[in-house]
């Protein structure tokens, strides 16, 4: 497809909004997968895992999360992967994740600091495993919907003033674009922002709040379409192998 069909595409009136901005989303929930998929490999390893966190933290962990407490000890064989990729410090450090999805630990990436922003709730420039958990939550099918309509915005909210301004916008769709290598016209970029802020800004004062988004959000489904991950539900039928490696045994435990 050449750039004048992509701008066509982009800018057509027929062509949804909410599908232009969920859209923004694919490259966002792609590196969120690929983070958990390409760490899967210390599956292979048939040994019992030796946890920094008791059970208690399991449990604890496990009843604040969508996750059965198999699921979260899974989560922290991953977490520990990731987190002793450059330095064994059992944190994430942002270039050890731009090492698991971008296979290198330097270059600048819009998508990547997104996900390590939100990741890093304690903004302290490392991701904590609690962190790590909570985070994934959002993407697990049973989460509520307005949680996953609060990160949106929070994706969305770069400079963190409480509004998705025109210009924040912009750089979502520039980037998702350099994502997948196509092409869209000044004009076409700026009539998605005209049409984006003309359905959303419902007080016409040239910003987005949380109260417009979410009537946004739930107005246009497709926008929030690609903010689950299904195989969240069951990771322990994603990854079989895990079975044979987990120390606490979910059914044992049931309260």
């Amino acid at each position: 497809m050449d750039s004048a069909t992509n701008s066509f595409t982009w800018g057509s009136s027929s062509f949804q909004i909410g599908s232009k901005l969920c859209s923004v989303f694919s490259p966002f929930i792609g590196f969120v997968e690929d983070l958990i998929f390409s760490l899967t490999g210390c599956f292979d390893h048939h040994c019992p895992p030796k946890l920094r966190y008791t059970f208690n933290d399991l449990v604890r962990l496990a009843n604040n999360s969508p996750f059965t407490i198999n699921e979260v000890e899974a989560l922290y064989e991953l977490f520990k992967e990731l987190s002793s990729s450059l330095i064994d410090d059992g944190l994430i450090h942002k270039e050890e994740l731009r090492l698991a999805l971008l296979k290198t630990t330097s270059g600048e990436n819009l998508f990547l600091d997104r996900v390590f922003h939100l990741f890093d709730q304690k903004k302290n420039g490392v991701i904590e495993f609690e962190e790590f958990v909570r985070a994934l939550s959002i993407f697990h099918p049973s989460t509520p919907l307005e949680d996953k309509i609060d990160f949106a915005f929070r994706l969305y909210d770069l400079r963190e003033t409480g509004c998705i301004e025109p210009e924040e916008v912009r750089q979502m769709v520039v980037a998702t674009l350099q994502e997948s290598g196509m092409h869209l016209s000044d004009e076409s970029l700026k009539a998605i922002i005209d049409k984006t802020f003309a359905d959303a800004d419902a007080d016409g004062d040239g910003k987005i709040n949380r109260e417009e988004w979410k009537s946004f959000a739930l107005s246009h489904p497709t926008l929030l379409k690609n903010m689950t991950l299904p195989f969240l539900k069951d990771m322990t039928t994603v990854f079989p192998s895990f079975i044979f490696n987990t120390g606490v045994d979910d059914t044992e435990f049931e309260m």
